[in-house]
């Protein structure tokens, strides 16, 4: 139901942008050239994690990024997530591209090797619930689409679960988010066999420290995921290079 009010509210009141706040602009021309315009950078949280991938980030989480990002998870504003999707797929690009430039042949698993898999991170239960959608496989969703529009196969595989709930992460450090986090993520029935069709990107919505990322990856490995890097819309600015 609130997913449903969302959208018709969308297209029946006027509303202001969602990054800097401009009245009766839906997203602003400003705003919406800040997301096409994004280029991808990789990112290096501090402290590094034993066993984060390589990760790639369009856009540093701060002003309007901050907002539409906020607009779009919390807030319902959910014809965002194709705009943020785009973002997304710039950064899985990103990703991709630089696995395939550290292998000697550019060719084996972790290259070019079958359909790129989204695997989104997941979201706790509570929260889905809380929303009315998940915003990272939303964005996944429109990242694949964006993919295939340009020529590369791309589907999303939404095998990661929540084992147990974890604590609120706010305030944590690297190490304690860690320690939170372990444990708490499995597979879904028959995710190996399904891993096993081509090179895994994991995509977020944030990174911070990457513990999520960290646990998300160790737990694809163990399933048989090829796990090549791993792509978010943003980075905080303790993630930024």
């Amino acid at each position: 139901m609130r997913e449903w009010w969302g959208e018709l509210a969308g297209l029946v009141l006027p509303a202001d942008c969602a990054g800097c706040g401009l009245p009766r602009a839906g997203l602003c021309a400003r705003c919406r050239g800040l997301l096409r315009g994004c280029r991808p950078r990789r990112v290096r949280p501090d402290p590094q994690l034993d066993g984060l991938p390589s990760v790639h980030a369009c856009l540093t989480y701060a002003d309007e990024a901050r907002a539409v990002l906020l607009a779009h998870k919390e807030r319902g504003a959910l014809r965002l997530a194709a705009q943020l999707g785009a973002v997304l797929a710039v950064a899985v690009r990103a990703a991709a591209r630089a696995a395939a430039r550290e292998t000697a042949s550019g060719e084996t698993a972790r290259g070019r090797a079958g359909p790129l898999l989204l695997v989104p991170v997941p979201s706790a239960r509570r929260s889905v619930a809380a929303r009315g959608h998940d915003p990272v496989r939303r964005m996944a969703l429109a990242a694949a689409g964006e993919l295939r529009r340009g020529g590369r196969p791309a589907r999303v595989l939404p095998v990661l679960r929540q084992r147990r709930a974890v604590e609120d992460q706010a305030g944590l450090d690297a190490r304690q988010r860690l320690a939170n986090l372990a444990g708490a993520l499995d597979t879904a029935a028959g995710a190996g066999r399904l891993l096993e069709e081509g090179p895994v990107i994991m995509v977020d919505d944030l990174v911070t420290t990457g513990a999520s990322l960290a646990e998300a990856a160790r737990v694809l490995d163990r399933a048989g995921g090829r796990v090549a890097g791993a792509a978010v819309v943003a980075a905080s600015r303790y993630g930024a290079p």
